[in-house]
């Protein structure tokens, strides 16, 4: 069956507070969706946020990279990867509706029950990142992905607090890259008698001498998340033994299909994953949700908030979110 049509359009959601990090802030989920239709009517949709500061793409890029394939698929290999994955999973989709199969039957998932994402604690002063922590665990949200910055005092500063405040949350640590050495050695130090779940990507993505040297330190799992865009990297990550966890994400390794390849490598290797996100549209998060319920024995942290983040609820969800537990919605078909 041939493709007739593939169009276009930018959305946009609201979040209910800015989201801060130390590589970016915004208001919204700004992305890109992509209608795939098929001659038979059959249409597959995939979506690309903007997040120039980690794939180097934004909004015009990713039209740009999609409109230069519509005709002729051989430029396909050198598209970004955010417009890659917005192809790939809307071509999922068709494939999956062509053989008239649910994303659980796609994927051969036998495991329904309940996954729990993370919830982002934006990058802020002290007391607006407690109250906001607060704020999340009164909601029954106890997975808190905390976002910090370069000023390495304040980070500190911010997970004794937190941890002090509310000893029951589980704490990821994000540095998106901000740290040196240095910094990443003392903040390690700092954190002897806290809880900690792990620590993802202290240094710049590049970085690998500097990375591995945290992780053989550190006894606080590392994980690698911009050091890691597709299965090369990932395998010279967990080879060289640089870090202990990678962090999958759609939008980094270019769609469902080189994801699923990297967690099969991480399934026969026994490398822990988290399933991660940047700030996505409905679509995206759905298909990497279903990614987690087929992989869950080695996705062992999900990091896909997004809907959480919104201003409004999203109809577009196959799954209910409540606090940090999300439930398939096994009514849906496709």
């Amino acid at each position: 069956m041939k493709i007739a049509k593939i169009i276009t359009e930018v959305k946009y959601i609201e979040l209910k507070t800015p989201f801060k990090t130390a590589l970016r802030e915004t208001s919204h989920v700004e992305f890109v969706r992509v209608h795939v239709e098929l001659e038979n009517g059959l249409v597959g949709i995939g979506e690309a946020p903007a997040t120039k500061a980690i794939t180097g793409e934004g909004i015009e890029d990713i039209l740009n990279s999609i409109n230069s394939v519509k005709r002729d698929f051989i430029n396909f290999d050198i598209i970004g990867s955010s417009a890659k994955a917005a192809l790939d999973m809307a071509y999922v989709s068709l494939q999956a509706k062509k053989e008239k199969q649910t994303f659980i039957e796609y994927f051969n998932t036998t495991d329904l029950s309940p996954l729990k994402t993370d919830v982002t604690i934006s990058l802020n002063s002290m007391d607006v990142m407690l109250e906001d922590a607060k704020k999340a665990y009164a909601e029954n949200m106890s997975i808190l992905k905390v976002k910090l910055g370069k000023d390495i005092t304040h980070a500190i500063h911010v997970i004794k607090t937190i941890s002090k405040e509310l000893p029951y949350v589980e704490i990821i640590v994000d540095a998106n890259q901000a740290w040196s050495l240095n910094d990443s050695l003392r903040f390690i130090d700092a954190m002897k008698g806290v809880n900690i779940e792990l620590i993802e990507q202290p240094v710049v993505a590049s970085d690998l001498e500097s990375l591995k040297k945290i992780t053989e330190y550190s006894h606080i799992p590392i994980l690698a998340d911009e050091s890691v865009f597709t299965l090369e990297d990932a395998k010279k990550v967990i080879e060289s033994k640089s870090a202990d966890m990678i962090n999958i994400k759609l939008m980094k390794c270019g769609g469902v299909t080189k994801a699923v390849e990297i967690l099969e490598y991480a399934r026969k290797n026994d490398v822990i994953c988290m399933l991660g996100s940047m700030l996505e549209g409905p679509y995206s998060i759905n298909i990497a949700l279903h990614l987690a319920m087929a992989y869950r024995d080695v996705v062992k942290y999900i990091d896909l908030d997004s809907p959480l983040l919104y201003k409004e609820p999203s109809s577009e969800l196959d799954f209910e979110f409540k606090g940090c537990e999300i439930i398939y919605n096994q009514h849906l078909q496709y």
